[in-house]
């Protein structure tokens, strides 16, 4: 059965669900900040790697 939600994310969506904006969406994904894989000329964001990147940045604020 698959996911009812999509395990990769368009740019858009996943500015969307971090509550950044587009622009600062690619700024991450440009310095390898978020991980993201493409498929044809689409860039997806899978949603394990927003996950990813909350943590290592709460894991950054704690310290």
């Amino acid at each position: 059965m698959l996911a009812e939600q999509p395990l990769l994310l368009k740019p858009e969506d996943a500015a969307r669900a971090l509550g950044i904006g587009r622009t600062k969406l690619y700024s991450l994904l440009m310095d390898g900040s978020l991980e993201s894989i493409t498929i044809g000329s689409r860039r997806l964001i899978p949603r394990d790697a927003l996950a990813r990147f909350i943590d290592k940045h709460l894991a950054e604020a704690r310290a």
